[in-house]
């Protein structure tokens, strides 16, 4: 089911909140192709039972796909596709995710507080509204070693441009050793200690599946050295965050940076807003922007109109 057999006959159903940004887009480029769009699911559900093909986000398209009963491919706006992953929902059609489109974005975002950290933006902001001349020496990424749990598209990026800052960077994966931004990979949970040892910084870009959920938990914090940092712009599921609270009140770690959660957004009595030495960014760190996710919709759609493989297909079984 790599491809269509008759691709002037596709319409396509865009379901997102951004829908008309989606679909003008698309229509730029496919002028021919059927497009019905819409934000709404309740919508959706009475103008595209007989749409082949979908754009949009998972959490709305997961609402619906019951009633998508000609359904053949669906392109995901986001990396994470887990609303469709749901065991009760149908698995009999491609589905694809927006993989390869956030490593600017995420490494802007990681970067962006590994300096934050180095050059004590907040602190020195804060001695500023003291009226308190603070001559505190800033530190450096030069030299610092940067563990990342994870090392796809995004962990990839993150690597590249760490070298450029002159880090060291070790990456913890299931299998993959290709990048070659990497110095020392580490695989399986038995590593997780030997990995964690040295690190400065632990971003986590890892998947949501059965076997990352919890894996940032009391062992592999208490195996980071005390000036380590974690930041964590993947999936809040991976953390135990009760254990990550603990550690951060009792001083174990030297702070935390934190975008995702696993229930969101973060209700008001969550531990976290009054835990010490920890930013909360709101999943911010890489917006689903159309201008970005398009063309990926775009190069799939000519790839599935030729029958050849689309880029970032999902393995329901593994969850990515």
């Amino acid at each position: 089911m790599n491809g269509a057999t008759e691709p002037h006959m596709n319409r396509l159903l865009i379901l997102a909140r951004r829908a008309a940004e989606y679909r003008a887009l698309v229509e730029s480029a496919l002028p021919t192709l059927e497009i019905v769009s819409t934000q709404s699911p309740d919508e959706a559900v009475a103008i595209a039972r007989d749409c082949d093909l979908g754009f949009g986000e998972p959490l709305l398209l997961a609402r619906v796909l019951r009633d998508l009963n000609t359904l053949r491919w669906l392109q995901s706006t986001w990396a994470g596709v887990e609303p469709l992953l749901d065991p009760s929902l149908r698995r009999d059609y491609a589905l694809t995710s927006a993989c390869g489109v956030f490593g600017p974005l995420m490494t802007e975002y990681v970067i962006g507080y590994l300096l934050a950290h180095e050059r004590r933006i907040l602190e020195k902001h804060a001695s500023q509204q003291l009226a308190h001349w603070d001559p505190r020496p800033p530190g450096t990424l030069r030299g610092k070693c940067l563990g990342l749990l994870g090392v796809g598209s995004i962990g990839s990026a993150l690597a590249r441009t760490a070298k450029h800052f002159g880090m060291r960077v070790h990456g913890y994966s299931r299998s993959s050793g290709a990048c070659p931004d990497v110095d020392v990979y580490f695989h399986g949970r038995d590593r997780l200690a030997d990995f964690a040892a040295d690190l400065d910084y632990l971003v986590c870009v890892m998947p949501n599946t059965s076997e990352t959920r919890g894996l940032v938990g009391r062992t592999l914090l208490a195996a980071l050295p005390p000036r380590a940092v974690f930041v964590n712009p993947g999936r809040g599921s991976v953390v135990d965050e009760q254990a990550l609270a603990e550690a951060l009140h009792a001083g174990r770690l030297a702070g935390a940076v934190l975008d995702v959660f696993v229930d969101e957004p973060l209700p008001a009595d969550h531990p976290f807003w009054r835990t010490p030495n920890l930013l909360i960014t709101a999943h911010t760190a890489a917006l689903s922007v159309p201008r970005d996710i398009a063309p990926l919709f775009l190069d799939n759609y000519d790839r599935w109109s030729r029958g050849q493989p689309l880029r970032c297909r999902v393995d329901f079984d593994r969850g990515y």
